[in-house]
């Protein structure tokens, strides 16, 4: 036969007092004007798009050099520090100009392809995600750019963005590295068609020439909307970022 367990007073006294005394609360606050805005858009251009994401890895070694030489006398010419986002605009421009489809859009069951680069730049602020526009981004120097994101962000700490920098925008740089992210897939805003998402760059063992070397890698990834933008085109683009990183001559002298 089976025998009864009984437990001893003592034993449930205890269990009672290990119990948290404070009151799980919880809190309910209404989204704010942004954040509703943004998880519309958002679950729109899932539920519209076929989205899908090709990735590549970056050697930004010769960024990094390139920006270490000449960081100093760039500073000192334009009054504004010389970032890598400059070298990821530049890079973005270069591949829609040999891809355009990587920079149109759908409407209906058009395809809108614009003879113009605005590129939406992702930056953090207090009330949450904002993607401010760097108009006709491919006739921007490298110091224009770099003074234009600086202002971005500025105004997004402040809240002072107007909403004529955020609508528009034909392609988005959205760079979660700043935070410490090592690959994820990033959103179309819509109703562009494209998004690239770049990420902490680390040093990472590499093979070259047969040889394993440390170099500073990032992982770069390109989500486009399938609909209109095949495999090929998506690649190729992300490809041409690449090389384009990697040998940063060829921003300097557009070849």
């Amino acid at each position: 036969a089976a025998k009864s367990v009984q437990v001893q007073a003592p034993v449930l006294q205890s269990i009672v007092s290990a119990q948290p005394s404070s009151l799980r609360e919880e809190k309910r606050v209404p989204m704010s004007r942004l954040r509703a805005r943004v998880a519309e858009r958002l679950v729109k251009s899932q539920s519209d798009a076929a989205i899908l994401t090709t990735f590549n890895e970056v050697n930004l070694g010769p960024v990094m050099a390139l920006r270490a030489k000449y960081k100093e006398s760039f500073e000192k010419k334009y009054g504004i520090k010389l970032g890598f986002m400059s070298f990821f605009v530049k890079a973005a421009v270069y591949a829609l100009q040999q891809y355009p489809i990587i920079n149109a859009s759908v409407e209906g069951s058009d395809i809108i392809y614009h003879n113009y680069i605005d590129i939406g730049v992702a930056v953090g602020s207090p009330r949450g995600l904002v993607v401010p526009v760097l108009r006709d981004a491919d006739q921007l120097s490298f110091a224009q750019i770099e003074r234009q994101i600086a202002d971005f962000a500025k105004c997004a700490a402040s809240g002072k963005l107007e909403l004529s920098e955020l609508t528009g925008g034909t392609f988005t740089i959205s760079n979660g590295g700043v935070f410490g992210s090592l690959f994820s897939t990033p959103i179309i805003n819509p109703p562009q068609s494209a998004i690239l998402g770049i990420h902490a760059t680390k040093q990472r063992p590499v093979v070259e020439n047969g040889e394993i070397v440390i170099r500073p890698m990032n992982y770069f990834a390109l989500s486009y909307d399938h609909r209109i933008i095949d495999g090929r085109e998506a690649v190729l683009a992300l490809v041409a970022m690449k090389d384009a990183l990697e040998d940063p001559a060829r921003l300097l002298l557009d070849i």
